[in-house]
């Protein structure tokens, strides 16, 4: 479910009429509903309800600080990959000790920066890492609490790109080395281990492949904890699906995930970290686009959107789908056609969809690119010399523009010539 909702024929984000948003900040934008944020959020949250949990939004789906702000707010901890989202999170007012620091690349300086800045764990993902984080952590007179990654050798049925738990991925540790691996952790005196981390992908939409997961997580913990190690937190990751078409069967509910891993590793009387960002982000965002030409083509017509591959890299980096819809209700019964949408970036991997069936559209109208929230804004780049999108934040019947859309002589000014020219 989502708060975009045609009332009256119009598009609107909860209480906002879109079109409204359009004329006061033009168009393309990423627009992004409160409301959804947070009915996302709880659900997780009660999901987990009777276990000890924490609920750590994975701020590389979408990063701005008015939406991490909005999260935390509601008792949201942060899962961040970069040493940038570090000092988002931060920035946002998240306390450290409710940061969990992922990513298979972290450096001398984000490691130091967390430490300093606070933190609940770090997420380690090889053995060079954990030397790292021991050294710096050792430099620093601290000590880092850690979990290691494992990485369980699970088909998570996703695409080959945002698939994360098989051997042949990046992520992790074989989870047949896990022991010899927390074996060298006790031993490492800038080091704190505090149990155990798993993902295995993103956008699923089958319990089975977390399942297999946990399961083998949950067996890895009783042979760590016969070791002598004081497993007392997993972090499961995140990776549940949304629905990013009308029709497709739908991914399974938060609660039906959150009663899973009750199921699964109750028995262990573990803290439990889960890690979204799709399922929060997702359906929670739009982007907004404008039709600059329709244009006949050979046996097909396009939709020239003022939207491009640069605003929206999903489609044209994963094949991935998007629904497009007017931003005018169409009228009932009206006949549609094929439309093939595109953006005006000089790459033929700059369409957004083919033959799309769409109630016929005209110069000036607007579209809206629904299940956009996650992966959008935060991706985006300014390919062609085109200016990254602004970002609105709707709050009831109120909007706000959370990032601005920089001008062209800003974007220029950052261009520095050397002397000799």
């Amino acid at each position: 479910m989502d708060h975009f909702l045609y009332k009256d024929g119009a598009l609107h984000a909860e209480d906002v009429a879109i079109a409204d948003i359009a004329a006061a900040v033009g168009t393309p934008f990423y627009c992004y509903s409160t409301a959804t944020l947070l009915r996302h959020f709880t659900l997780f949250d009660e999901a987990l309800a009777g276990m000890d949990h924490l609920v750590c939004y994975a701020m590389k789906a979408a990063s701005n600080q008015a939406i991490l702000k909005t999260l935390a707010q509601a008792g949201a901890g942060m899962d961040v990959v970069s040493g940038g989202e570090y000092a988002r999170a931060i920035a946002a007012g998240v306390p450290g000790d409710k940061i969990v620091f992922s990513g298979v690349g972290k450096t001398h300086e984000e490691i130091r920066a967390a430490l300093t800045g606070g933190i609940r764990q770090f997420n380690v993902e090889s053995e060079p890492e954990m030397e790292v984080i021991n050294e710096v952590a050792l430099s620093l007179g601290t000590v880092a609490p850690i979990t290691v990654r494992v990485n369980p050798d699970v088909d998570a049925k996703t695409h080959a790109k945002i698939a994360t738990g098989k051997s042949e991925n990046k992520f992790g540790i074989p989870i047949a080395r896990a022991r010899e691996v927390y074996a060298r952790a006790a031993a490492l005196p800038g080091l704190r281990v505090v149990g155990i981390d798993v993902h295995i992908g993103s956008q699923l939409t089958d319990l089975e492949p977390f399942r297999l997961a946990y399961r083998k997580v949950a067996a890895l913990t009783e042979e760590l904890r016969a070791d002598g190690h004081d497993i007392i937190r997993l972090d499961l990751g995140g990776g549940l699906g949304i629905p990013y078409t009308r029709s497709n069967e739908a991914p399974p509910l938060p609660v039906e995930y959150g009663a899973m891993i009750k199921e699964e590793l109750g028995h262990l009387g573990c803290e439990i970290e889960i890690e979204p960002g799709r399922l929060i982000a997702g359906n929670a965002g739009i982007m907004v686009s404008k039709v600059i030409y329709v244009k006949s083509g050979e046996g097909r017509d396009f939709l020239i959107l003022d939207g491009a591959m640069n605003d929206l890299l999903r489609p044209a980096m994963y094949d991935a789908h998007h629904d497009i819809v007017s931003v005018v209700e169409p009228a009932p019964g009206v006949e549609q056609q094929p439309y093939d949408i595109v953006g005006p970036v000089c790459e033929t991997g700059d369409t957004f969809a083919k033959e799309r069936m769409m109630a016929p559209l005209s110069a000036g109208d607007l579209v809206a690119f629904r299940s956009a929230g996650a992966y959008g804004a935060v991706m985006a780049s300014e390919y062609n010399t085109r200016p990254l999108i602004p970002e609105v934040l709707v709050h009831g019947d109120q909007f706000a523009v959370i990032r601005q859309r920089p001008t062209f002589d800003e974007m220029l000014k950052r261009d520095t010539i050397p002397d000799w020219l």
